[in-house]
């Protein structure tokens, strides 16, 4: 289908000072970013770029400078319809005319806004990749002017990855249809595999590549031994996150429902999400969070994609997530706004077991099964290393670091300790099961006989009559499940079929019969915090770098915030975000020229809410 954009040529770039000049005016910020400029310069002047950035480090400035500043509307290919609306409420907030096409419209909304398009009336246009599908969309494209083509979260095109949506596939035709259209790919995660992947599925191989750190540094990362994780996860939000918002995951719809009612029961307002609740409770539960302050969301791996709430203060865990990918991202939800926030996780046996149990059951070949196990084996190091965790997660993605010490393993440094008599006993009593009575049987069971419990499923078999039976004795249950585990994650143990049954490996007799030495992780004893210091952290401080009384401030204005956003129906952060409510509580501004200084206040709000905040500002 030949249309007027399929032969379109790229405006000429204009100057670099008109980058800045939006980047003030409109976003109220006065420089750019790490690689923002860079990124910026590069689209403006017609390039392709792919840009790795993490959650938070101000990606979507990369295509909304450009699409401001280049002649046409700026089309961005976005997974999040649920989340559309917000993106659109906050670009308008700012005074920018943007858009959005997708299923959840009903015909005349759409009507209206496709008008808008092809009139040259918006800026920016978001657009489910689905809709790209339809003749319909591609025919509204190319009635209009493109200034370029953003394609958020393009992780989604890697078929080995956690988020592929298979619609991605097909957004090549962006380059097919519209060769001298920029086009940027934006994502917060991607290994080197994942990145050339993009690259070829999109065809961007003249694309220029931008890879920023992918380290947060005021994220605290915190993985510890699983023992009744309701209760732990209570405490932890109780003595280290009282009344802050935050996500907690876990793996099963069951544990999702059953997470938020014991947190609600205690007193921590909570409230679930997951697939197979009914739309409209996801949307309502999905915009009580975004909209209210202190909100818990407990939640499946359904939850979070594309969630811009600047403070979420934790992301926590509740069992193991199924690659380092998906763990990164998920916790890249907390702290978008740069204050210390918390990656906490526990983690057990039990979790590894169920890992290991889905990758076999799961669909795909045998590769397919193969890349599922290299995904956990790297999650399953990064939760049993010794090192510091932020440079192993660094690492994982190609980047090297120093030891962080803000993260568990620098704060509390584990010991490791040869387990290699330990890890002996163990594989020798799977070995003498299987060789002796032609059995195999769970990690319960197996340690009940190592130390030596004459239980009725003991005595049942005669398993007390083995020769391994007691020789364990030296360990305690929970170091024994801690061996069982760290074995499975070094490949030593195999777990089989849907009892969970432990099996030996191939690397197995390297450690029976060869000699292999083989190390554990031995956690650290952690102190229970004391009253004292539970109730210090209870208690509200004021924010970070504020007096009491410009904290006193900052809370009204934080309450004027509330209000508005209530009125107006948007999340408290369209308003404005923290950081520059607690600038403006600093710097009590008392005309619009000196609010219109303060990071984060363009002229869309300064004309918007100008007035309004002087008045707060005024009556302390």
């Amino acid at each position: 289908m030949d249309t007027a954009e399929d032969t379109a040529v790229a405006a000429p770039a204009p100057s670099d000072d008109a980058a800045h000049e939006v980047l003030r005016r409109v976003f109220g910020y006065d420089s750019f970013r790490g690689e923002q400029h860079a990124i910026v310069e590069q689209v403006i002047g017609g390039g392709d770029a792919l840009v790795l950035m993490p959650t938070g480090g101000g990606k979507s400035l990369c295509y909304q400078i450009p699409a401001l500043v280049r002649d046409g509307v700026g089309v961005v290919i976005s997974p999040l319809i649920a989340l559309m609306q917000d993106q659109v409420d906050a670009l308008s907030a700012l005074g920018v005319r943007a858009g959005f096409l997708n299923s959840t419209q009903f015909p005349d909304e759409r009507r209206a806004v496709e008008a808008q398009f092809a009139a040259g009336e918006l800026d920016l246009l978001y657009l489910a990749p689905e809709r790209l599908r339809m003749e319909s969309t591609v025919a509204l494209l190319g009635s209009g002017r493109i200034a370029l083509f953003a394609i958020d979260e393009a992780h989604c095109v890697s078929q080995w990855g956690h988020d592929f949506r298979p619609d991605y596939l097909a957004l090549s035709v962006l380059h097919e249809r519209w060769p001298d259209i920029p086009r940027i790919a934006l994502t917060a995660t991607a290994t080197e595999k994942t990145r050339d992947e993009i690259i070829t599925r999109l065809d961007l191989g003249g694309a220029r590549r931008f890879v920023a750190s992918f380290d947060r540094p005021n994220i605290q990362y915190r993985i510890e031994p699983k023992n009744r994780p309701d209760r732990q996860l209570l405490d932890f939000l109780r003595t280290e996150h009282p009344g802050d918002a935050g996500i907690v995951y876990c793996l099963s719809r069951n544990s999702v429902e059953k997470t938020a009612a014991f947190l609600t029961e205690n007193g921590i307002r909570a409230l679930p999400y997951h697939a197979g609740l009914d739309h409209r409770t996801r949307a309502e539960n999905q915009a009580r969070f975004l909209r209210e302050d202190g909100l818990v969301i407990v939640a499946t791996i359904a939850f979070g994609m594309g969630i811009d709430k600047p403070d979420v203060r934790f992301v926590a865990h509740l069992d193991l997530p199924k690659s380092v990918e998906g763990y990164y991202q998920e916790t890249g939800r907390a702290g978008r706004d740069g204050l210390p926030s918390t990656a906490w996780m526990v983690y057990g046996l039990q979790d590894v077991v169920q890992q290991r149990r889905l990758i076999d059951s799961s669909d795909g070949d045998a590769a397919h099964r193969r890349q599922l196990q290299l995904h956990l084996d790297a999650m399953l190091a990064l939760c049993e290393t010794i090192d510091c965790r932020r440079a192993r997660l660094l690492a994982y993605f190609g980047q090297p670091a120093q030891s962080c010490g803000n993260c568990d393993t620098c704060l509390s440094p584990p010991e490791s300790w040869d387990g290699t008599v330990a890890a002996q006993k163990l594989l020798s009593a799977v070995l003498r099961l299987k060789r002796e009575r032609g059995q195999s049987f769970g990690a319960g069971h197996l340690i009940d006989i190592l130390l030596g419990k004459k239980n009725q499923k003991v005595q049942q078999y005669d398993h007390h009559e083995l020769s391994v039976f007691g020789v364990g004795a030296d360990l305690r249950d929970t170091e024994w499940r801690g061996v069982v585990r760290q074995l499975l994650a070094q490949g030593l143990l195999a777990v089989h079929g849907d009892y969970g049954v432990l099996t030996l490996t191939e690397a197995s007799d390297g450690v029976l019969f060869d000699g292999r030495t083989v190390r554990f992780r031995r956690e650290p004893e952690r102190p229970t915090p004391s009253r004292a210091a539970r109730n210090a952290k209870s208690a509200k401080s004021a924010p970070v770098g504020l007096s009491d009384a410009d904290s006193a401030l900052f809370d009204r204005l934080r309450q004027w915030r509330a209000d508005t956003a209530k009125e107006q129906g948007v999340p408290a952060y369209v308003v404005f975000h923290d950081a520059t409510l607690r600038e403006i509580a600093a710097r009590k501004p008392g005309d619009l020229p000196a609010l219109g200084e303060v990071s984060g206040v363009g002229e869309g709000k300064l004309a918007r809410y100008g007035e309004q905040v002087l008045e707060v500002v005024a009556a302390e």
